[in-house]
């Protein structure tokens, strides 16, 4: 079953602080794998964070959470930063 990709407003602005190489390989990951198995490729969270998936890409983390045949994607940033970053994103840091 083919899901269907939603991207939180802020995801643009991720991609813009990630360089075009690792851009291309994100957007490789996502399209090949969470518009088919996200549950397969994904890692589910713990903590605050629980509901959301990761998927690893390199040093990028792809966070997201699956809904029926949609996945929304809330952020892709840094493994250093995505944790944290995304917390704040949902309101809970």
């Amino acid at each position: 079953m083919p899901y269907d990709l939603r991207y939180h407003p802020k995801v643009k602005a991720d991609l813009k602080r990630i360089s075009a190489e690792a851009q291309r390989r994100i957007r490789s990951a996502i399209e090949s794998r969470l518009t088919t198995e996200p549950e397969r490729f994904g890692v589910p969270l713990q903590g605050a964070l629980r509901p959301y998936w990761k998927l690893r890409v390199g040093d990028y983390r792809v966070l997201f959470w699956v809904a029926g045949e949609t996945v929304a994607i809330l952020a892709i940033l840094h493994r250093k930063d995505a944790y944290e970053q995304a917390e704040r994103r949902i309101g809970r840091g």
